[in-house]
């Protein structure tokens, strides 16, 4: 997952960093330096958040020659209870 991806995943669910970073244990300022590039994050930090934003309901995307990378809201019977 970008931080183009994240920020993008975010949008889609309606969250702000401070709720995403509650959702994946994580803090703000993780989210925050991730997201902005302030940081590299651990390859396991942006699991944690990816597997966050997917539990909330969207997909990844991965891109390819004639597309890029993405998001997208999954659809109900791909989204966790």
């Amino acid at each position: 997952m970008s931080p183009a991806q994240c920020r993008a995943a975010r949008a889609l669910l309606g969250l702000q960093q401070g709720e995403l970073a509650a959702i994946a244990k994580v803090s703000v300022v993780t989210v925050v330096g991730f997201e902005k590039e302030r940081t590299k994050a651990q390859r396991a930090t942006v699991e944690v958040l990816r597997q966050a934003l997917e539990r909330a309901g969207v997909d990844f995307i991965d891109g390819d020659e004639a597309a890029g990378d993405g998001v997208r809201i999954a659809t109900p019977s791909l989204v966790q209870a």
